[in-house]
């Protein structure tokens, strides 16, 4: 608890729990590692379960101006190595799931499996048509009082049904956003494709989304399914967008199935 690394220049926070095999965990560009708080309790006791502040949220330095997808990969890559981590399973949620697809495209050797949960091609890959309109708000919410962004942006993440507790903590997270992180991280989906990528992932890959999911529904988990050879979708019942926190007992039981198997 409490961890940092320096990257690159960057101060990198982290979370790093359990032994063994290292199971990676990368945060969509709202959350910060606060939103595993059910991962690292619930698979520690198999893994080593690290969780990271991406540069440009949490408690990490934010990243300079142009940061790209590309840039978050390499710092990754940086990170990995500095907490002693040469290989692990690599899970990633909506944006973190994108820059997990980058990293096994720039670094394939670092990952054994892939998780991706209710992530994108990127936006220019998976929304197209919405991509613009997408990063317009994004850049517009950015000037909001952490309050009112939260009071917008935290109900999306879950289904109709979400509870005033789920909901409290991640508001508390969204609260705490950086502006000109999110900025980048939302520029970076917007800019992002690859779709090109997905027919060369030759790893076990396991995909999880949410059923509820509004904001990358389930026909992009289908596509992604579909692209991905030998890969397996499996649907959260009663989970939106960030489906890890909404039903984290049946997240972590198909994490574990899957890792282990």
């Amino acid at each position: 608890m409490g961890l940092v690394a320096d990257v690159n220049g960057l101060s990198i926070a982290y979370q790093s729990v359990g032994q063994g095999q290292p199971l990676i965990l990368l945060h969509g560009f709202l959350c910060d590692s606060r939103c595993w708080r059910t991962q690292l309790a619930g698979l520690s006791d198999q893994f080593r379960v690290v969780a990271w502040d991406a540069p440009g949220a949490g408690a990490s330095s934010d990243p300079p101006d142009g940061f790209t997808i590309t840039d978050w990969t390499h710092c990754l890559a940086g990170f990995l190595g500095a907490v002693g981590i040469e290989r692990a399973f690599v899970l990633g949620l909506s944006w973190g799931g994108m820059l997990a697809q980058e990293l096994y495209r720039l670094y394939p050797e670092r990952v054994d499996r892939l998780i991706l949960c209710d992530t994108y091609a990127g936006w220019r890959g998976s929304v197209p048509a919405e991509a613009a309109k997408r990063l317009e708000r994004c850049v517009n919410d950015s000037s909001l009082s952490g309050e009112e962004f939260a009071s917008r942006w935290a109900p999306e993440m879950f289904s109709k049904d979400a509870s005033q507790e789920l909901l409290d903590e991640m508001s508390a997270v969204f609260r705490d956003f950086h502006p000109h992180g999110f900025r980048l991280m939302a520029t970076s989906l917007a800019e992002t494709d690859t779709t090109d990528l997905l027919p060369e992932i030759k790893i076990p890959t396991l995909l999880l989304w949410g059923e509820e999911d509004v904001r990358s529904p389930k026909r992009i988990g289908e596509q992604f399914q579909s692209a991905i050879r030998g890969s397996e979708l499996a649907v959260i019942n009663n989970a939106g967008h960030v489906s890890n926190m909404e039903e984290p007992e049946e997240f972590n039981a198909n994490v574990l199935r899957f890792c282990l198997s």
